[in-house]
């Protein structure tokens, strides 16, 4: 961890606001019924109304935890579909959906949102963003969520911009472009509100991007800061990075962060430096590669960073949804954020000062031999990509990934989707070229995968213990909700959706939907009625209890 300021861009891009005739929405039943206008002050105090569910992880904690107790560890076997929303394209559902006062805005695939009645299904309108034919993307035509503020609707797009919606009629508000997809920049996250600005990533760290993370005006959509993630030659951590190697150095910031506001601090997570497995052009620790960021609010400067993988090789990025809590550690309160890592690491950390406190492997790893007093991994010599392949754990697809974790206030557990497994890494000279992927080697898995083992892990935050583990085959990527009726639920790629017990771990309940499950839960109720939603495939399948 070190505390210093970052390099902020306070000018505009060389980029517009598009007009709002660029919109494309279809013809609709109507607009959508009255709700009450989101206002900071609701974003702020989200969980007071856990019959709502007003942004991407919950709450602006990020803790993915609902508040719902009417479906419990003692009737969720009552558990049955209430109703199903066809996505129209065939690409896999990632999205976390949205819902307020009985209104539910899903993202669809490619970048496009709906807005449905959450107790029925039923469709008001939908909004299309026309995007071109040549998109460079490195994994799905995929967006996650929106955020909302007022009556607006914010969303990412495939072609890296930022659009407002107007929430009741589907109308684009305004259209801004952060960056140039045609040299790899691209869009998937659910921004993240702020007071009155959007605060949004991107995405294209196999292309040779440059990181950012920008905050918006939310009503003009005017650049108010822009936080690049690779330092430029005028800042000292530019050293981290051989000759000229920041320029294509990666550290997208491809997930939704989270928001303390006692501290006015955004918390968020960077990529893997680029070219992913090639290390050898790009010498030193990498910085702000695969690290968690403080971000002061209002001018975007750097309060404190914490990287979890120096010089990664092995593309184990660290954009995992981080989640803050507040609890008791050595007879003192810390305030801290957890972090279930990509590298098969889980961390908690001082959200005050970026102090490491806890450090433990969560998931199978062979590259480390453990974390110094700093946090800092202490390297197994031989495990970096070589012409010939090096097997190393975790996989490429690491210990975890982007799919949220969660954490329980009543049972002070962290719980998070795990994977062991191994893969070859290979490296290969590579030349960049822009909008060509740049990744300077490969990977491969290794056959037969009877030693693959995936599944939900309860951590203990305060001493990294494994209290329990629920097995889950073949696999998951799958986010994970916490909920006030202890319960846990997730899913996995063989189509199962399920409930555990949050204290002990046993499977309470399950249904197969039929579709691979690439999202995270949520939950919300109307009319005094819990609903619990999973996008599975390419439907949102919404259950409730037996009438």
């Amino acid at each position: 961890m070190k505390r210093l300021a970052i390099f902020v861009a306070l000018s505009v891009v060389a980029t517009g606001i598009a007009p709002a005739a660029a919109q494309e929405t279809e013809s609709q039943p109507g607009a959508t019924p009255s709700f009450s206008p989101v206002t900071w002050e609701r974003l702020l105090n989200a969980a007071d109304e856990p019959e709502n569910w007003l942004m991407y992880s919950g709450t602006l904690d990020s803790q993915h935890f609902s508040g719902l107790d009417q479906v419990h560890n003692r009737n969720v076997s009552d558990l049955e579909l209430k109703w199903a929303y066809q996505i129209p394209q065939l690409d896999r559902a990632e999205t976390v959906p949205v819902v307020v006062d009985g209104v539910m805005f899903i993202t669809e695939a490619p970048s496009n949102v709906v807005a449905v009645d959450a107790a029925t299904g039923r469709q008001y309108w939908r909004y299309n963003h026309p995007l071109p034919d040549d998109l460079r993307i490195c994994c799905g035509r995929n967006n996650r969520g929106v955020a909302i503020l007022g009556e607006t609707l914010y969303m990412s797009t495939l072609d890296a911009h930022l659009v407002a919606i107007d929430a009741r009629s589907g109308n684009l508000v305004w259209d801004k472009e952060l960056a140039d997809y045609r040299a790899g920049y691209s869009k998937t996250a659910a921004p993240l509100i702020v007071k009155d600005e959007v605060v949004t990533g991107m995405a294209g760290g196999e292309y040779g991007v440059r990181g950012f993370i920008d905050s918006y005006n939310a009503e003009s959509g005017e650049l108010e800061w822009r936080a690049d993630m690779i330092p430029g030659p005028d800042h000292p951590d530019n050293q981290t990075w051989a000759g000229d190697s920041w320029r294509t150095g990666g550290a997208a910031t491809w997930i939704t962060g989270a928001y303390d506001p006692d501290l006015d601090l955004v918390y968020w997570g960077t990529g893997n430096p680029g070219p992913d497995w090639n290390g050898d052009v790009r010498m030193g620790d990498n910085l702000y590669s695969d690290s968690a960021l403080a971000l002061n609010h209002e001018t975007g400067a750097m309060e404190w960073y914490f990287q979890f993988t120096p010089h990664d090789v092995h593309d184990w990025d660290a954009i995992q949804v981080p989640i803050l809590a507040d609890l008791e550690m050595d007879g003192e309160m810390r305030k801290v954020m957890m972090w279930a890592n990509r590298n098969a690491f889980f961390y908690t950390i001082d959200r005050v000062t970026g102090e490491f406190l806890v450090g433990k492997p969560f998931a199978k790893q062979t590259w480390a031999e453990g974390l110094d007093s700093n946090g800092r991994p202490i390297r197994i010599p031989g495990t970096f990509p070589t012409a010939e392949g090096t097997t190393v754990s975790p996989s490429v697809g690491g210990g975890t990934n982007w799919f949220s974790p969660a954490y329980s206030p009543r049972t002070e557990l962290f719980y998070v989707q795990a994977y062991d497994g191994e893969d070859t890494f290979y490296k290969r000279d590579e030349d960049y070229v822009e909008g060509n992927r740049f990744t300077g080697g490969g990977q491969q898995y290794n056959l037969p995968m009877d030693s693959y083992h995936s599944a939900i892990r309860a951590i203990d935050p305060k001493t990294g213990d494994i209290r329990w583990e629920y097995a889950v085959q073949p696999r998951s990527t799958a986010g994970v909700m916490a909920t006030a009726g202890d319960l846990v639920f997730s899913g996995s790629i063989d189509g199962y959706f399920f409930a555990l017990d949050a204290v002990s771990g046993d499977e309470l309940w399950h249904m197969n939907v039929g579709r691979m499950v690439h999202s995270s839960p949520m939950s919300y109720a109307v009319d005094g009625q819990q609903y619990i939603t999973i996008a599975a495939g390419n439907v949102v399948y919404t259950f409730g209890l037996r009438d």
